[in-house]
């Protein structure tokens, strides 16, 4: 299973299999040595919840809201973990889990976005992310990706792509293989440049 292919857990799950699944993910830490944590999310109320959540389930965490903070962290001490935002306000957070693999390739990380596509799902695995969910993330999702052995099997989704959606993922994938370079992507997908840059800033069609 691609690790792109994973569908986002639905949010409504019973109080009491949630409680499950969190102390189900507690005992599966206890078996690493070290949890340290980096969570780098420029989304501030978001980023608290998610720090606090995952907190309670064991891992050490250190939060940065930016790029530069997140790479200035990974200088000082690289973790065993990170949970990164696509998107920030000074640049990609594909930078922070590049940089995170190069200073220790074993650490696991995964990337949220609330901008979620495949083309994206892809670069960000092919960078070194394990996994790639879409905001608003579950805590207990985004633990169950971290500690994931890769061996659970996809399930059909229930709710097929429209074909605006496909429309919109094969221009994401051209803009991904034209190294984010909108001219270049414009030119081989034969469109106007100032056309592809409204379809960009877009949120994904459903």
């Amino acid at each position: 299973m691609r690790p792109w292919q994973r569908r986002v857990a639905t949010p409504y799950v019973t109080h009491q299999h949630r409680g499950t699944r969190t102390l189900t993910a507690i005992a599966e830490l206890t078996d690493h040595p070290d949890r340290s944590l980096l969570i780098v999310e420029d989304d501030k109320p978001f980023l608290e919840r998610l720090s606090r959540a995952m907190e309670t389930r064991g891992f050490t965490v250190t939060s940065c809201d930016s790029v530069s903070d997140g790479l200035a962290q990974i200088g000082k001490a690289a973790p065993a973990f990170a949970v990164v935002d696509l998107r920030l306000g000074d640049g990609n957070g594909l930078d922070v889990v590049s940089a995170l693999k190069r200073k220790r390739p074993e650490a696991r990380a995964i990337v949220l976005t609330g901008y979620g596509n495949i083309a994206t799902a892809v670069t960000a695995v092919k960078m070194g992310a394990v996994d790639y969910l879409s905001k608003p993330a579950d805590a207990d999702d985004v633990v169950a990706a971290l500690l994931a052995s890769g061996t659970e099997k996809s399930e059909l989704p229930s709710n097929p792509m429209s074909a605006d959606r496909v429309r919109w993922e094969h221009i994401q994938r051209i803009y991904e293989m034209c190294n984010r370079n909108v001219s270049e992507t414009a030119r081989r997908l034969n469109m106007h440049r100032r056309t592809l840059q409204r379809i960009l800033a877009k949120r994904a069609p459903r």
